[in-house]
């Protein structure tokens, strides 16, 4: 194999030692950018010939020796050379070898740092609407499983102790309503990342009559960037498209945590197909969710590839600086990770099914209507605090005798409270407790048939 050629080794006494050439190679890395290296390069040529920079045929030849390049990479018949370095010296030292001296033209007024720029710009942007469409799907994963849960109640928690009953659909849409964040949050990234830096060169533009917006147009931008400095030296964008990727696996990893915790034989909540548990090498009893431990574990990933970022930005002087080669180890993790975890997110949701009798034959321990009947008081005009003194103390004696609040005898309870009447029995005891949540929103059987409909009409305008 010949000796492979670096844009820049003319300027420099010799050639470089083989510990720098794999310490600076990036092409392991950016190879999966090849498409819109290709794509970014076809424009800047069509901009060229529009500008008369280059003639008809040579931007004839120069796309079709890329989209023949295109075609040998997608195939597995490319042979990548890591002494190029990155993605963008490998398609051109296959374009000049194919077409010759026209592919020696196609650089021109322009550098790899406004070229990886555009390519990472590109990537983001469809990598973005893939993760969308995968929130998206979870959502209507969760939407599907509550509707068929509206009638039945579970307990909510607070600090992890049992606080008040709710509809087990209210639950799960509360992660319907955290993905929809997360999918609008991926929204505003990519309206952020949908500039066109190409043309901003190396750090200062070009003297060339180059037409910045003929190259956005042609790959779908909505405008050019405003600062040729800032276009090529900043990746706060990668930054934010990775923040999101970590609130999604914040978002999955709270619901593995309590998909743990509810599918263990001390809460007997739920029960998650075996397709997606495993068992023990020696404890042959052992039915584990390890795909929700997994979940939960490479959250620290996506955390870690978001440091790295912020850390990489960290007091970086202007202008373009190889550091930040190392973005793209970052984007692609967090994207990668984020990207399988929602898919087995949405295979579990999809198979799981709540106990309801299990559910139920615990449901009214812990005083879950204790807050219902202080509320109850208030509607017979005692004022708040009073009455949160009042049913403290009931649940304090309740506790003593063993008792639930709704096996209090009316005389009893008269003698905490005498505004009391026999009509407060239909207002204990867990499911009676659902029935009566009156706010928007709640966490209610109406409230949560409303919540299906607006999801189930919401998810499928997408």
């Amino acid at each position: 194999m010949g000796k492979a050629k670096k844009s820049w080794e003319k300027r420099l006494g010799g050639g470089p030692d083989k510990l720098t050439v794999d310490y600076v190679e990036s092409l392991s890395i950016d190879r999966r950018l090849y498409k819109y290296d290709i794509a970014g390069s076809i424009a800047h040529a069509q901009m060229l010939c529009e500008q008369k920079l280059i003639s008809k045929t040579e931007f004839g030849k120069i796309k079709k020796g890329l989209i023949e390049i295109d075609a040998e990479i997608a195939s597995g018949k490319f042979k990548f050379d890591k002494r190029l370095e990155d993605i963008h010296m490998v398609i051109e030292a296959a374009l000049k070898s194919k077409v010759g001296e026209a592919g020696k033209k196609l650089h021109t007024g322009r550098s790899r740092n406004d070229q990886v720029a555009t390519d990472i710009r590109l990537w983001m942007r469809d990598e973005i609407e893939v993760l969308q469409a995968k929130v998206t799907r979870l959502q209507q994963a969760f939407v599907k499983l509550a509707g068929k849960y509206v009638d039945d109640v579970m307990p909510a928690y607070t600090h992890l102790q049992r606080a008040q009953p709710v509809s087990i659909a209210a639950y799960l849409l509360s992660f319907a309503e955290q993905l929809e964040r997360d999918y609008v949050r991926l929204a505003n990234c990519r309206a952020l990342v949908d500039v066109s830096p190409l043309g901003s060169g190396a750090v200062a533009g070009s003297t060339l009559d180059i037409d910045r917006k003929s190259t956005a147009g042609t790959l779908g931008f909505t405008g050019i960037s405003g600062n040729s400095i800032d276009a090529v030296s900043d990746r706060d964008f990668c930054a934010e498209f990775i923040f999101d990727c970590a609130m999604i696996a914040t978002h999955l990893s709270r619901l593995a945590e309590d998909w743990i915790m509810y599918c263990t034989n001390e809460f007997g909540f739920i029960s998650i197909d075996d397709a997606y548990c495993t068992s023990s090498s020696m404890m042959p009893q052992k039915r584990n969710p390890d795909v929700l431990e997994l979940i939960r574990g490479k959250t620290g990933r996506v955390y870690g590839a978001l440091m790295g970022m912020l850390t990489i930005l960290k007091a970086q002087p202007t202008g373009y600086n190889r550091d930040l080669q190392e973005d793209k180890v970052h984007i692609f993790a967090a994207s990668d990770t984020v990207s399988q975890s929602l898919d087995m997110a949405c295979a579990v949701v999809g198979h799981t099914k709540f106990d309801t009798k299990q559910i139920g034959a615990g449901l009214d321990d812990g005083f879950l209507d204790a807050t219902a009947l202080a509320e109850y008081l208030v509607g017979r005009g005692v004022a708040f605090r009073e009455a949160h003194g009042i049913v403290g103390t009931l649940v304090a004696e309740c506790e003593k005798w063993g008792k639930r609040l709704g096996e209090v005898g009316l005389d009893e309870l008269k003698q905490h409270s005498p505004v009391i009447e026999s009509d407060v029995y239909s207002r204990l005891g867990a499911r009676n407790v659902v029935g009566k949540y009156a706010t928007e929103g709640a966490a209610g059987t109406k409230q949560a048939k409303e919540q299906v409909a607006f999801w189930q009409k919401q998810l499928a305008q997408r």
